[in-house]
């Protein structure tokens, strides 16, 4: 059994089961935020929400090829008008699912202090964090009209209260874990020795962390969690072997992964068993401007290129989207 700390590595017999019929499948996350100078020292004020509208280009892109996106709301977003009512019917009608992201410098109650370290809701005080999640819980079922069963920590910041306060607040599937990454340098969390399988926080049955899918490619790959992060300082050495299809780490996300990248990672995550492939991105990249990924028109219709891409490598293989609903009523203890 896995402790009650999400950070902590499961047992054997901690991973979640699934059906034989149920197979690999995907999700596509959303990191559904305000847009801010990812440079500049953290703010309460300064953001924009200019990009909310294009939620419903990407919304109808994904109905589409038959996806029902995860729109994982913070604050900002979810006390916006617009975004409730670009996403409330598709919400309301199945086509589409909200769950909570907690950026606490633009959460309230403000009761810290603005900084790095406070930027990640795992280390502020238990009462604190419980309150921002309280106050962004209830105001997205308010404005959506759909209880939030799923939650993602802004900049992946869980810390050790976070599991009991998320069981407290009718939360069922965790997905802040970054498998394969490290934030520690930071003041956040280091997730790099944990898998991208699904498992069980504490008791079965409760709390399932299902983690962001990254995998290691190339003939190094089953030395990468060794390798990888003692290449961290060696960016050219990190691309050497890439280069050379020796070592590759790759994030199942358009930010930063190329499509023939995400291919391999794909592959990957299909022969190691992954039941769950879990993708993501923030959503300024949808408009033009607002991250260091989306920078002009062209970059955007290179981001849709890339889901066009990416979903139809995902149907060759067989691996059919899949939703909230159908992960919780799917999975089974170890």
């Amino acid at each position: 059994m896995s402790t009650g700390r999400i950070t902590d590595p499961p047992s054997s017999e901690a991973f979640v089961a699934f059906p034989d019929g149920f197979g690999s499948r995907f999700i596509v996350t959303v990191d559904t935020e305000e847009e801010f100078d990812w440079t500049a020292p953290f703010s309460a004020e300064g953001f924009t929400l200019d990009a909310v509208p294009e939620l419903g280009t990407f919304q109808r892109f994904c109905e589409e090829y038959g996806v029902c996106p995860l729109y994982l709301i913070d604050y900002p977003i979810a006390t916006s008008p617009v975004a409730a009512e670009v996403l409330g019917e598709a919400v309301r009608a199945g086509r589409a699912d909200v769950g909570i992201q907690l950026h606490p410098w633009v959460n309230p109650p403000h009761d810290e202090a603005i900084s790095t370290h406070n930027s990640f809701a795992g280390n502020l005080p238990e009462p604190l964090e419980r309150s921002k999640l309280a106050v962004l819980r209830d105001v997205i079922e308010r404005n959506f009209g759909r209880a939030p069963r799923v939650y993602r920590a802004g900049r992946y910041g869980v810390g050790p209260a976070t599991a009991p306060i998320l069981l407290d607040h009718g939360i069922a599937i965790d997905t802040s874990v970054r498998a394969r990454f490290d934030y520690s340098s930071g003041g956040g969390q280091n997730f790099r020795d944990l898998p991208v399988r699904p498992w069980w926080v504490g008791a079965p049955g409760r709390l399932m962390e299902l983690p962001l899918t990254t995998v290691f490619w190339g003939l190094l790959r089953r030395y990468g969690p060794i390798l990888y992060p003692k290449l961290w300082r060696a960016p050219r050495l990190r691309g050497l072997l890439s280069r050379l299809g020796l070592l590759e780490r790759i994030p199942l996300t358009p930010e930063g992964a190329s499509a023939v990248e995400a291919i391999r990672g794909i592959d990957m995550a299909l022969r190691e068993g992954v039941p769950v492939l879990v993708f993501s991105f923030h959503s300024p990249s949808l408009q033009a401007g607002h991250t260091p990924y989306v920078r002009n028109a062209a970059d955007l219709a290179a981001l849709y290129d890339w889901w066009r891409t990416v979903f139809a490598e995902l149907a060759r293989r067989g691996v059919r989207p899949t939703s909230v609903a159908e992960i919780m009523a799917a999975a089974r203890l170890a």
